[in-house]
């Protein structure tokens, strides 16, 4: 009763959805659904026989998972994050660890992954788009296969090749050359990767508490400088060659028997 002795409404019950009526509450694939359940990122539905029954609860910890994949955290930092949220780690710890897990995941890149049609994909690269030269790019990872469409990892590297097509650079060789700079990119990142993790980062399992906020903003500041360094010494590279290249020419050409000038 309240207090003038009525009864007071009873309190709704909570709500329950089933498997495909959460999926499309949270706006995700019931695959995806189910694959977190796999992973632990869920807590187990109520059960009714066969029929699992999960609550609003559920649909939060969905919305959680989609905005912390949306700030750049990865399911294993999610699945730790959650961990430490049902295991009574303190608010100011798991906010410590969101702050370095977050900083250390966002992307560098900004490249934008591009959806093609196989009819879009022949427009850019013509003849060229052979089982060949497909299977190739799926093993560098340039494009990725989803349902019927072809997903390029990058627009700037798409237009790049496409361009190098159109100057008469066969697909084989721009995808030859393409391995050989992702195995020295790759090289590179290794490089400034342990560069920022010594002088930097440091030992994470001895990071003092309260320095993830310093850690976060020193890699926002180191993400253009290792850009900017990168595209200076390609310059500089492509200059020292290019030069090299015509000296050789030039030579060449003034040797007896050399090409007519």
């Amino acid at each position: 009763m309240d207090d003038n002795g009525t009864h007071a409404p009873a309190a709704p019950a909570p709500r329950e959805y089933r498997v495909g009526e959460l999926a499309e509450a949270a706006g995700i694939p019931v695959r995806t659904l189910r694959f977190y359940r796999e992973r632990r990122l869920l807590p187990p539905p109520r059960r009714e026989g066969r029929i699992a029954w999960y609550t609003d609860d559920h649909l939060a910890r969905l919305r959680t998972i989609a905005a912390l994949l949306e700030r750049g955290h990865t399911l294993g930092g999610i699945a730790e994050l959650i961990a430490a949220w049902e295991h009574g780690r303190t608010l100011d710890g798991v906010a410590e660890h969101l702050g370095l897990e977050g900083a250390l995941t966002t992307p560098w890149s900004d490249e934008v992954p591009v959806r093609l049609t196989p009819q879009e994909l022949a427009d850019h690269f013509g003849e060229d788009v052979s089982p060949d030269n497909l299977t190739t790019a799926l093993e560098i990872g340039y494009i990725a296969v989803d349902g019927e469409d072809v997903v390029h990892v990058s627009r700037r590297l798409l237009d790049a090749s496409a361009a190098l097509v159109r100057e008469g650079v066969p697909l084989t060789a721009v995808l030859a050359a393409g391995r050989a700079v992702r195995e020295h990119a790759d090289a590179l990142a290794e490089l400034f990767t342990q560069v920022i993790k010594t002088h930097v980062i440091g030992p994470l399992d001895a990071l003092p508490p309260g320095e993830a906020h310093r850690v976060s903003e020193s890699l926002q500041r180191l993400r253009p400088l290792a850009k900017n360094i990168v595209d200076a010494e390609m310059s500089l590279a492509m200059d020292r060659r290019v030069r090299r290249e015509i000296d050789g020419w030039m030579r060449a050409g003034a040797e007896p028997g050399g090409p007519e000038k």
